[in-house]
């Protein structure tokens, strides 16, 4: 066993102008990898290798990294020996092989072009000094210059400043005649997360089962083999990158196994996978995040009037006005949630008479913790009509306004409705007279909650003074 040691280490080890011992570590020295995904298309790798090194000062080549690295942020330390390595010098080499690049290199210098002849089945082999590489080659062959050349081009090396993938470099000090379990920390760019969930409500509209996936997205130009998986939900300051623990538990689930077990972290929320994954280069994954069921369910229909209405003459050829289609729940334990839910995309669907699934509409939703409310707006309402009319407007000062309306609404269903008015003001507002009792939202907000019967109409009048200040 000693003499293979001996061997790999021969083979390993070059050396550089000055003499120093070389070693280069692919991605084969891995031991374990960790990948932390945030939503701001930003990742934390660490990466922890057994790499055996010569005493004294030389040079690692730490190879297999991702090439949109961010090179500021790499961290390297020793996990088995701290006291016995030390990094003098770092670089990160990002000159990466091209045919251009080679080229380049080799401007002014000899190189060999092969053709082959097809017909008289030989090949004429050509020495020719490469004096251009600039949109196209130009070639000395002997006295005579050439614009390009139909052969291919030899090379007969590798530069030694040319590498194939990207490569961290660091001048060390090691004191250890042990191999080291060194573990290299370093955030990327394009890798990204986000989550998607699907919401099958059932025939009344007041219950429905909840499904949640991850989609992740690696661009980051490395593959990341047997990761530890983490992804943080949450906006992250770029400048600040303080975090710490908090210990609310949560446990995402997968067809009632544990997938992802969430947990607060800072001012975040860390999705960690209960298993090993392998994210490859330019690969999109979907991983599944929870399982909800029976999650209770309303369904609201609402009209928005415009602050503008009330201080002018409303004058629209169609009054006919949208009414909106909203589905809300409360991400509560009672309500069979209560976990936080990373923002994503909510799409909803129902089944049809024939007991066959159709999509009926999708939102985004935010970063949602716990106990919060999500509203999700589906489109508009086919079979109830809204119609609003101004009945009068005065203009009583130049910062006093009074205005009546008449908003008349039809339903057209086989069902009872109820359609929520939200008329928004500001100014010193007053209700002076209303035909229906009404509600205030808040200071500058009143909601009229009215029960519309199957294939009826209701008008609902008021009249509303505001004082501008």
């Amino acid at each position: 066993m000693r003499i293979v040691k001996v061997t790999l280490l021969i083979l390993l080890i070059a050396t550089t102008a000055h003499g120093e011992a070389v070693i280069k570590s692919t991605i084969d020295d891995q031991k374990a990898v960790e990948v932390t995904v945030y939503n701001s298309n930003l990742g934390l790798i660490k990466d922890a290798r057994t790499i055996g090194l010569p005493k004294g000062q030389g040079e690692l080549r730490f190879m297999d990294v991702a090439s949109a690295i961010i090179p500021v942020t790499v961290h390297v330390k020793s996990l088995s020996q701290p006291e016995g390595f030390s990094v003098l010098e770092q670089n990160y080499e990002y000159d990466l092989m091209s045919r251009e690049k080679l080229l380049d290199k080799y401007v002014g210098k000899q190189v060999k072009l092969i053709e082959w002849k097809e017909y008289q089945d030989r090949k004429d082999i050509v020495d020719a000094t490469l004096l251009s590489n600039n949109q196209g080659q130009i070639y000395k062959v002997g006295n005579e210059i050439y614009l390009g050349h139909p052969g291919y081009i030899v090379l007969p090396e590798i530069p030694e400043n040319l590498i194939a993938k990207p490569t961290l470099t660091w001048l060390y000090k090691n004191n250890s005649e042990k191999p080291h379990d060194i573990e290299v920390s370093y955030l990327t760019n394009n890798i990204s997360w986000k989550a998607d969930y699907i919401l099958v409500i059932d025939k009344d509209d007041k219950s429905s089962d909840l499904s949640g996936w991850v989609t992740i997205d690696n661009r980051s130009g490395a593959t990341y083999k047997d990761a530890s998986l983490k992804l943080i939900a949450g906006e992250i300051h770029r400048e600040e990158q303080r975090l710490g623990y908090d210990y609310d538990k949560y446990v995402m689930r997968e067809a009632g196994a544990p997938s992802f077990e969430e947990k607060a972290f800072f001012e975040y929320h860390m999705y960690d996978l209960q298993r090993r994954t392998t994210l490859k280069d330019n690969q999109t994954k979907q991983i599944s995040l929870l399982e909800a069921n029976n999650v209770g369910i309303q369904k609201e229909l609402l009209v928005y009037g415009i602050q503008s209405y009330f201080t002018s003459l409303y004058r629209e050829s169609n009054p006919k006005q949208p009414v909106s289609v909203y589905m809300k729940f409360k991400n509560s334990k009672e309500n069979n949630l209560g976990m936080p839910l990373p923002a994503g995309t909510m799409r909803l669907y129902k089944k049809d008479p024939k007991d066959s699934l159709q999509f009926i509409g999708e939102d985004s939703i935010k970063h949602t913790p716990k106990d919060e409310e999500i509203k999700l707006k589906m489109g508009e309402a086919f079979d109830v009509v809204a119609e609003r009319i101004q009945t009068d407007f005065k203009q009583i000062t130049t910062m006093l306004y009074e205005s009546e309306w008449e908003v008349t609404l039809r339903n057209h269903k086989a069902e009872d409705v109820v359609v929520g008015i939200v008329e928004p003001l500001y100014g010193n507002w007053q209700v002076i007279s209303s035909s229906h009792p009404y509600n205030k939202v808040d200071a500058f907000t009143i909601r009229f909650d009215v029960a519309v019967p199957k294939d009826k109409e209701v008008k609902v009048k008021y009249r509303i003074r505001i004082g501008l200040p």
